[in-house]
């Protein structure tokens, strides 16, 4: 509302103080720039202003005894700590500095008195603090009866804004009444309502006094509405509460005087009644029943005024809701089931086939608990749409619960009911929507839960997706135990690493990885290609896709382990082709053929091309393989040397575990130097740089040591590593290969990138039998077991003892 215009009183302690003449001198066109935070000076206004930075405190030292006069400019960013010119306003006011004040803990404060505006021409002086050109503001002074008339209209107005103002201090009405110039009127005002920064800037910044006088007055109109309204509802919750308790026995009187009638029940009670009867039809368990009956008789005695009479009804009609025996049967046809999956999604066999053994567990134990799934695997790959096709095939509700970026444990357990607006969790509420206490909820993204101040949502999970205990699961809210078992809860997840232990044990993971290309072809032509005509409007006898034209889009502008980017491309296509349809003056039977020349014409020159021959031919460079939360993707090692102090330089942001498996791979090939033919003692007046591409990607894991090892030995046997040949293994310091995990999507980056061979720890062998036919057949596994085994294989060498 109306702030005081005088400050509240300063503690003057020491000697130092500076006393100032409030004489005002003549203003020079050269002043001293003090920037302001979250703060405003008006002319005509006198305010303390507190001095902390040591630029600021600078100026005072240095200007004060020469001038009293500096000027004051409001910064943008009030959390600057170091403003830039850029970063302050160009208009300010000219203030006489009236007092200084320095206080015990070495602050500094200042009372200025406001002088009159002015505008930055240009800085001359940036260090030790601001000092510029300046040209005073000629301001435009109204006349004419109109504007006399709105002046007194303002003040009226004001007068009544300060008077509602419980605030405001004795002697601004005083000041008000006493101000004769409409512009410092308008100054005065602006300076104690409740504005905004800029709305203080832009009123400080208006030359034109009509203007400004205007828009004080609407500030000042809302403002007064706003008093007005306080005080109204203060009347009548006062009146209210004086006769609450009259209104109570009256209602009482009422009540018994119509049941002694006979005539019908009133408002309130026809509420409890209504709750009453379907608390009933929800047959809650037993201590349910007797908490929520135990709500309804509290209910009766609480007047309908009455917050709490509110809250207890939203806690009862919640209750009713619920779905306690409400329970949607299970499809036991497998076959449909089956069916279902399939037309849905194209591979996943994984998924597919575990849901078909919980139905047929279900059919011959149906008082089995729900299972817990998580699937894992990139972007894209249709974890989240399996959801519903899951639900679909079971029969049952879908109810998808979107976990990433929540921070608070009450968006799973609810809030207690003793806080203002209070809500149950978001399961509760999802069982709520779905109608029955058995749906398919999908715990979507759980591996981007976040925890802070308010409590950490992954450990609320550990009760829900546990079945010894989600039986009982007691919202705080609710604060009765509801049963969860019959839940079938699917998690999905990009990358578990993030995930914490006790979570991730109480899910069964299966891990989808992404899709080969003839898979993406299938996938596109029975799913993407139908979805995209349809939604651009057009008919499948319109525009026919060739197989090339599908294909040109999946190698040469895509490059996931999913199909997201893929449909975005087929739908750019099909907008283009859209825009011609619809050019036609008059129907037309053409055809659209979408082959690959066809797609180069829509979507222009080709996004990503195959780079693996040409980084490769030089000595020092190896293709690794790495597991990612998007997929598998390959990753160049590079190695270059020269001459220094046998130092081993690591770039490419990678993290500790890496960085230690190039210490290892530089020890280890030190170590066999002789054995390969290399003089070991050159390695004492040479540095060695080991650099991996793409540096604003954080790379981290020990799968890169056998490629950091070959690309050392590349590099100083000035061998290339055969083309298209990638790798991946831990190494050790004993010369062993290690095995690694994420196989199967190593492997399908590498059949997407154009690889010919891979070399693999030999004990990932038994991993062979997930990786994809499809990339069996396009690739050449070759095992190993020690490094020796890398050379032979990646630089056609052999060391002295293989």
């Amino acid at each position: 509302m109306f702030a005081s215009e005088n400050p509240d009183p300063v503690d003057i302690i020491g000697a130092d103080d500076i006393d100032i003449d409030a004489d005002e001198p003549s203003i020079p066109d050269v002043l001293p720039i003090l920037p302001l935070r979250a703060t405003v000076v008006f002319p005509g206004t006198i305010m303390p202003l507190g001095v902390g930075r040591p630029s600021s405190r600078t100026l005072l030292d240095e200007s004060l005894p020469q001038s009293k006069l500096i000027g004051v400019v409001t910064q943008h960013d009030e959390e600057e700590d170091a403003p830039k010119a850029g970063g302050l306003y160009k208009v300010g006011t000219v203030v006489n500095v009236l007092k200084l004040i320095r206080q015990p803990d070495e602050s500094v404060s200042i009372i200025v008195h406001g002088l009159e505006r002015f505008r930055i021409n240009r800085m001359v002086q940036r260090k030790p603090f601001f000092r510029a050109s300046i040209h005073r503001i000629t301001e435009t002074q109204g006349r004419g009866k109109n504007f006399k008339a709105g002046i007194a209209q303002l003040r009226d107005q004001a007068r009544e804004l300060i008077e509602l103002s419980p605030a405001a201090p004795e002697q601004a009405l005083t000041v008000l009444m006493n101000i004769d110039e409409p512009g410092n009127l308008a100054d005065f005002l602006a300076a104690n309502l409740n504005l905004t920064i800029e709305q203080q800037q832009d009123l400080l910044e208006e030359r034109n006094v009509p203007r400004r006088v205007r828009a004080v007055h609407q500030f000042v109109s809302s403002q007064l509405e706003i008093a007005r309204l306080q005080q109204k509802i203060q009347e009548d919750v006062e009146s209210t509460i004086s006769e609450s308790q009259r209104r109570m026995f009256l209602r009482e009187q009422v009540r018994a005087i119509q049941k002694e009638l006979g005539e019908g029940e009133d408002g309130e009670d026809r509420v409890i009644n209504d709750l009453r009867q379907r608390l009933e039809e929800a047959q809650p368990p037993e201590k349910v029943m007797f908490e929520a009956q135990r709500d309804l008789e509290r209910l009766a005695m609480i007047p309908a005024a009455s917050p709490e009479y509110s809250l207890i009804v939203t806690y009862v009609e919640l209750i009713a809701d619920l779905p306690w025996n409400k329970t949607s049967e299970d499809h036991d046809d497998l076959e449909e089931a089956r069916r279902i999956l399939d037309r849905d999604h194209f591979g996943l066999e994984k998924v597919k086939k575990r849901i078909v053994e919980y139905l047929a567990v279900r059919k011959l134990n149906p008082s089995r608990t729900g299972p817990i799934l998580c699937l894992v695997g990139p972007p894209g790959v249709g974890k989240t749409s399996l959801g519903q096709s899951v639900a679909d095939a079971l029969g049952r509700e879908f109810v998808r619960l979107s976990l990433g970026g929540i921070r608070d444990e009450a968006e799973i357990r609810g809030h207690r009911r003793t806080y203002i607006g209070a809500m149950p969790g978001r399961i509760i509420q999802e069982l709520r929507r779905a109608g029955t206490n058995n749906p398919v909820l999908m715990l979507d993204e759980v591996d981007k839960l976040g925890a802070d101040f308010r409590g950490d949502p992954a450990s609320a999970l550990l009760e829900v997706l546990d079945p010894r205990q989600n039986k009982a699961f007691v919202d705080r809210y609710l604060d009765v135990p509801f049963d969860l078992s019959q839940v079938m809860f699917i998690a999905t997840a990009n990358y578990m690493g993030t995930v914490p232990p006790a979570l991730h044990d109480r899910m069964e993971v299966i891990e989808l990885p992404g899709y080969t290309d003839n898979d993406k072809l299938q996938i596109a032509k029975r799913y993407l290609v139908p979805r995209q005509l349809k939604e651009h409007g057009l008919k499948k006898t319109q525009v026919k896709w060739q197989v090339d034209g599908i294909r040109k889009v999946i190698n040469d502008y895509t490059r996931e382990a999913g199909v997201r980017e893929l449909e975005r491309q087929i739908g750019a296509v099909c907008r283009g082709i859209a825009a011609e349809v619809a050019s036609l003056k008059r129907k037309s039977k053409r055809v659209w053929n979408v082959d690959a020349d066809r797609v180069r014409d829509l979507l222009g020159s080709e996004r990503y091309f195959r780079e693996v021959d040409a980084r490769t031919k030089t000595p020092g460079v190896v293709i690794g393989l790495a597991y990612t939360p998007v997929g598998g993707e390959i990753l160049f090692v590079e190695a270059a040397v020269y001459q220094g102090k046998g130092q081993v330089t690591l770039t490419g942001q990678i993290g500790d575990v890496m960085k230690e498996s190039a210490s290892a791979a530089m020890s280890l090939f030190k170590s066999r130097a002789d054995k390969l033919g290399y003089d070991a003692g050159q390695l004492a007046e040479q540095d060695v740089h080991i650099h991996v591409p793409a540096g604003a990607v954080p790379k981290d894991g020990p799968s890169a040591g056998v490629a950091m090892y070959t690309a050392i030995a590349s590099l100083l046997l000035n061998k290339p590593v055969k083309s298209r040949l990638a790798m991946t293994g831990e190494i050790t310091l004993r010369g062993l290969v290690l095995p690694i995990g994420g196989v199967k999507e190593k492997t399908l980056a590498a059949s997407r990138a154009g690889i010919r061979t891979v070399l693999l720890p030999r004990k990932n062998e038994r991993d062979m039998e997930e990786v994809d036919a499809e990339v069996k057949k396009k690739l050449d596994f070759i095992f190993v077991d020690t490094v020796e085994d890398v050379v032979n294989h990646a630089l056609g060498l052999k060391s002295n003892e293989s």
